[in-house]
């Protein structure tokens, strides 16, 4: 039998090492990671409220480390299963030296948590317990034994992680009002996040278009095996419309100010991505970079909505919790 990673090795000839690396990294990827505290800093200062920006700094450190512990661990369950034999950019599959990868792994969720704790004690307590929390689903999304990806669960465990888990863990962190028996203000993270969260939950979607009958040969039965190239392509408008439709419910109620319509600046690039899984659904050389547009989605639509939110004050508009 031959050994996986000589055959990722052979394969990987033909293909520069320094783009694999660049692939590997999916430093793109990291827009998920910031956007809950980017939107919660908007949501304050539209209230009217200070940024702390030292916790602001802190817990964008501390995402953007929880996020390479969550993808580098993803790299080594991929790598126990199969399911990512060919995939060359692998951070196991470049390196071949998985026990290093999983040190590094858990130390970078060491220090992540550790950065946690410490402005959890600045602000509230709760901040650790939600993140404690959103950690807990990334591993059930693809650790053993769980592996609830494997089984259709990961798009409502990424919209819990980083909707209302993420969100409530910012808008916590960024408080003032240092306060440890203030509630946890799931009203204001619900209406906050939820939106957002759909578009983080669409880049999930998008990410393995291009490698469906890979992932149904290891009996990896996401969302997008389930349903198939066709019907997945078909679903991601609505995918968009929910994400832009809770953002836009709150403007109509006159909850938010009219300038969090700037969250619209990311539909061009969701027209792009529609146009192209309509087309080419089931051509995964071209489809291969689809999560890309996504992304792009995404950050566009949380930078645009945190910038419209923070711009109430200006306005004359009073942003309504």
């Amino acid at each position: 039998m031959k050994d996986k990673n000589a055959v990722a090795s052979l394969h990987s000839s033909s293909i520069p090492r320094k783009k694999l690396w660049k692939k590997a990294i999916k430093w793109p990827l990291y827009s998920v990671a910031i956007m809950p505290v980017i939107l919660a800093a908007g949501w304050k200062q539209g209230a009217g409220e200070i940024i702390r920006l030292d916790q602001l700094v802190g817990f964008l450190i501390a995402s953007i480390l929880l996020l390479i512990w969550e993808n580098l661990t993803n790299d080594l369950f991929d790598s126990t299963t199969g399911v990512d034999e060919f995939k060359l950019h692998s951070i196991v599959v470049l390196t071949g030296r998985r026990r290093l990868i999983r040190n590094l792994a858990y130390f970078i969720l060491f220090l992540g948590l550790i950065l946690i704790l410490i402005l959890a004690s600045r602000s509230h307590q709760a901040v650790f317990f939600l993140v404690i929390g959103s950690c807990a689903l990334g591993y059930l999304y693809q650790g053993p034994p769980f592996r609830l990806g494997y089984q259709g669960l990961g798009e409502p465990l990424c919209w819990l992680a980083f909707g209302p888990l993420a969100t409530a863990a910012s808008l916590l962190v960024l408080s003032t009002n240092v306060n440890h028996t203030n509630p946890i203000p799931w009203k204001a993270a619900i209406s906050l996040g939820a939106g957002p969260a759909v578009a983080t939950t669409l880049v999930l979607f998008c990410a393995n278009f291009h490698q469906v009958s890979e992932d149904a040969a290891h009996g990896k039965k996401t969302l997008l095996v389930r349903l198939g190239t066709g019907r997945a392509a078909a679903i991601v408008p609505w995918f968009i419309l929910l994400c832009l439709g809770l953002e836009w419910i709150p403007i109509v109620y006159g909850q938010w100010p009219v300038t969090a319509l700037l969250g619209g600046i990311g539909i061009p690039p969701a027209i792009k991505l529609i146009r192209l899984l309509t087309d080419h659904h089931n051509h995964p050389k071209l489809i291969s970079e689809s999560k890309f547009l996504a992304l792009r989605f995404q950050a566009l639509n949380g930078i645009g909505l945190s910038i419209g939110l923070a711009l109430a004050p200006f306005l004359g508009i009073e942003l309504q919790h």
